[in-house]
């Protein structure tokens, strides 16, 4: 199937023939759908916390920061945002001179005032059109003023990473990008003995960005909050890019006979995971950020998740000494596997049917598993991934993240979970990546390889198929010890197009 020349372009990636193949055969059988035992829902899958439970964990989280616990931020941040700006080019593609009425648009030009980037705006239309974007409008110009914003030639924010974006600007005149909101939330919920660690994940052609602004930044940020930032970036690896397919399974090839690659989603981002040097991390979108005055829920259930990631960890690591000893008794086991049930959402017929020696060591198993913590927010519409309990290759079931594509539309029981789920995924989780014994899991032993997307793209006019390996907060994740944890609407706050810039959570006051 593969010629010297393939074997060759592998190589370079660090992708073996049989892992190439394994891809190709993904186009011609798919991807299984995911088995539902029902929605996640408050009671049933989903710790709503009381203000007494709350406390507890926001305690456990000071604690373990005024002890030097090392923790890090994870922040996926190498997509472009050109989707943030999708109406605009085509309003500037389009024929028409001025904005259709009450189309986004128009809305946006109506309202330039609340732009955090409204200075820039003018800056530019200056340099390209010598007047400032009000003047421009006034003379019915309005498709000048979005190519300002959008233009290579502008501001270029329709090529540019959401990261360098001005999402910002605060009473002082001052403004901040998402990768500075993440660095002041950073510095607020988890600051350890004055360190803050961080890490982004970048594309290689916006990486000198990234490191340019952060040189700009640090030292403002430092004096502000009172701390010391240890910043890392890292690309995606080429190991996790996956081939390029016809309609009929064969490798898809470019007009020299080459093998197509195209990047295997954020699922790829586990192996960067896999390589923090971190105990506990929080992982957050780069777009779901406010300025400081909107934050207070934010830091508070950042501590609580984090807080209720350590309670958890501290009973596991209790109960896996337990069974390393071989300390405990029938009575301690029910409390396990009543633990497991009840704090883990994890259930199996096993857990009532095995005898003890061997209960114990299935337990042992399941406890020694990396952990995470995610926040849920109640459905509003919002389009993605939910929590649902699944069905496991072991007869077990567990929490897991779903995307839609992931539950069979033809199963009228699957569906009608589907309709009955209540919350969201806002990407807001924090981990704990080592064992009792200090020692990091190896993350991608626990991928289940069995979930994966693949979709219908085109290079050059030609239809492809590409392959998305298993989502970082879904398949990759699969095999974790899971908790859910309702957390307000509030907390939840992404930018998807440019005109949530302008809602209320992204407004700094004046």
């Amino acid at each position: 199937m593969f010629n010297e020349n393939d074997l060759r372009q592998l190589a370079e990636r660090g992708i073996t023939p049989e892992q190439a193949e394994d891809q190709l055969k993904r186009f011609t059988t798919g991807f299984p759908y995911l088995e539902l035992a029902g929605s996640a829902t408050v009671g049933h899958g989903i710790i709503a916390l009381t203000p007494e439970t709350e406390q507890e964990a926001v305690v456990r989280w000071q604690q373990y920061l005024s002890n030097g616990g090392q923790v890090s931020k994870f922040v996926p941040a190498s997509g472009a945002a050109s989707r943030m700006f999708k109406e605009l080019f085509a309003y500037v593609n389009g024929p028409d001179a001025l904005p259709a009425a009450g189309s986004a648009v128009e809305r946006l030009l109506a309202a330039l005032d609340r732009l955090p980037f409204r200075a820039e705006l003018d800056e530019t239309a200056r340099r390209l059109y010598g007047a400032d974007a009000a003047a421009l409008i006034a003379a019915g110009r309005q498709k000048d003023v979005i190519r300002a914003i959008i233009a290579p030639d502008g501001m270029n924010y329709g090529g540019l990473p959401k990261g360098m974006l001005t999402f910002h600007r605060y009473a002082d005149g001052s403004t901040r990008t998402p990768l500075e909101e993440h660095l002041a939330e950073g510095a607020q919920t988890a600051a350890s003995q004055g360190r803050v660690e961080l890490h982004f994940t970048v594309s290689a052609n916006h990486r000198a960005l990234f490191e340019d602004k952060i040189k700009r930044s640090l030292p403002d940020m430092e004096r502000r909050f009172g701390v010391k930032y240890h910043i890392t970036l890292s690309e995606q690896k080429p190991s996790t890019d996956t081939l390029a397919g016809t309609e009929s399974g064969e490798p898809f090839r470019d007009d020299q006979g080459r093998l197509v690659f195209r990047p295997g989603g954020h699922g790829a981002l586990i192996a960067n995971l896999n390589d923090l040097d971190a105990t506990v991390v929080f992982i957050k979108n780069i777009d779901n950020i406010v300025p400081d005055e909107h934050r207070q829920a934010t830091i508070r259930y950042k501590q609580a998740l984090g807080g209720l990631l350590l309670l958890a960890h501290d009973k596991i690591e209790h109960y896996l000494r337990m069974l390393r000893d071989g300390d405990y008794s029938p009575e301690d086991l029910r409390a396990m596997v009543a633990f497991m049930r009840d704090a883990l959402g994890t259930d199996s017929p096993l857990f009532d049917s095995l005898p003890v020696a061997e209960l114990a060591d299935y337990l042992a198993g399941k406890f020694n598993r990396p952990l995470r913590v995610c926040g849920m927010v109640r459905n509003d519409g919002e389009p993605g991934g939910g929590p649902f309990i699944a069905r496991n290759f072991d007869g077990s079931v567990s929490p897991q993240i779903l995307e839609s594509t992931q539950i069979n539309p033809a199963d009228p029981a699957a569906t009608a979970m589907l309709r009955q789920a209540t919350h969201f995924n806002p990407v807001d989780l924090v981990c704990y990546i080592r064992d009792i014994d200090g020692n990091k899991f190896n993350l991608p032993e626990y991928v289940d390889r069995q979930t994966g997307f693949i979709s219908s793209k085109s290079l050059g006019g030609r239809d492809l198929k590409a392959l998305e390996l298993p989502g970082l907060w879904n398949g990759a994740m699969s095999n974790w010890n899971t908790v859910f944890v309702e957390v307000p609407l509030e907390t939840f706050n992404p930018v998807k197009t440019v005109n949530d810039l302008l809602r209320p959570a992204h407004q700094a006051a004046e």
